[in-house]
This record gives C-alpha cells, structure tokens and sequence, in this order.
C-alpha cells in the first residue's frame, strides 16, 4: 500500500512557488534545504495529519546535472503551481513491480538526517503527464513533519485531473486508498482544498 506524504508546488524560482503558497494559505513556509543530486531547493510548510508541502524549483547557484531533475522541473515553465503529489511506501521496489511501467527507478538521496529512495523516471515526467503520484520510501524515523510548525492548516481535498483519470485510479486502486483524494476526467491538473486559520483555500 502506498499512503500520501506530501504535496509539491513548483516555480521557476523557489521564491515563485513559496510565495505562491503562502499567498494561498494565508502563512509563511520554513527553510528547507538543497537536493544535490537533482540541483533543486525547498521550503517547507507543515500540515495536519501528517503531511506537508513542498515549495520546488531549481537551485541556480548547484550545477545542473547530467540527467534529467526529478518532478520534470527541466521543463517547468510559467507561473509557479501545484505539481505534484507524492506518496510513500515501506517497499519501493515492490511498489514499483505492481505498477505500470513509467514511474521510475529508486535513486538513494539525503538531505542532513533525512534519508529516502525516490523513484524518478528517466525523463522527469510522470505517468499521465505528471499527474500520477511520486513514489518515495523513507529510510529511517526521520521526517520533515517532525521539526515543522503547525501552520494550522489541513488538506480537505486533493483533486486530479486528467483526461485518462479514471485508468490513472483504476491503476492505483489496489494499492490506494484515500478519501481525500479525487480523480477528475479533464485537462490534466492538480488542485487542492486547505482549511487555513483564515478559511478554506485552493491551491493550484
């Protein structure tokens, strides 16, 4: 079974999509850290029930990499959204056995005490044109959410969108379950639904 761990907004600058989440949200994000492998920065914003957001965009000051960067950022253009979401596991490559091919191979990655295996694709894009979830597995007690603030804010819903939606979900049902995500048939996007201490919120 895989279970939703977290939620990624990209921009063309981590400014870009920080600022496009704390606009929505109504609360600013934390200090993250730098992913040299894939040449790419964060900001974090912790979430009720486990879970937290993640502000993406390439790290202008690492070298870029021989390789395509993780969440099809290589390609990223326009104004700063909601891009992905990403979904844990206890077994990565099991997971990956039970699905379609296109969701990647596990590469080993660290940021200070967190470690984790993250399935990434050869292109960067995900199946469904990135619509369908990363898949990571954590290595470790570790977390992101251990040492974020309560932002007071909890994801109500999870929308996504695609024009194959229905055999995106079919896909994933055997190992998926979760109320608060929705498979949507239309032009391929990603939206969610936050209550926030000023009220509920969209981010897309």
């Amino acid at each position: 079974m895989i279970e939703l761990d977290h939620l990624a907004v990209a921009g063309e600058s981590l400014k870009a999509a920080s600022d496009l989440a704390a606009q929505v949200l109504g609360v600013p994000l934390q200090p993250g850290g730098a992913h040299a492998v894939f040449g790419t920065h964060n900001h974090l914003l912790g979430l009720a029930d486990a879970l937290y957001l993640e502000a993406i965009a390439v790290d202008p000051d690492a070298p870029a990499p021989a390789y395509a960067r993780w969440f099809d950022l290589d390609r990223f253009n326009g104004p700063a959204r909601l891009s992905n979401w990403i979904c844990r596991c206890d077994d990565l490559d099991a997971t990956l056995e039970a699905l379609r091919e296109g969701y990647g191979a596990p590469v080993a990655l660290q940021r200070g005490d967190l470690r984790w295996r993250m399935a990434v694709p050869e292109t960067g894009m995900l199946p469904y044109d990135n619509c369908a979830p990363a898949l990571m597995q954590w290595e470790g007690e570790a977390h992101p959410t251990q040492r974020l603030d309560d932002s007071g804010c909890r994801l109500v819903t999870l929308t996504v969108q695609h024009p194959q939606a229905e055999a995106l979900a079919a896909t994933l049902a055997p190992i998926f379950t979760d109320a608060r995500v929705v498979f949507e048939v239309g032009t391929p996007a990603l939206s969610a639904r936050f209550d926030t201490p000023a009220g509920r919120a969209v981010l897309a």
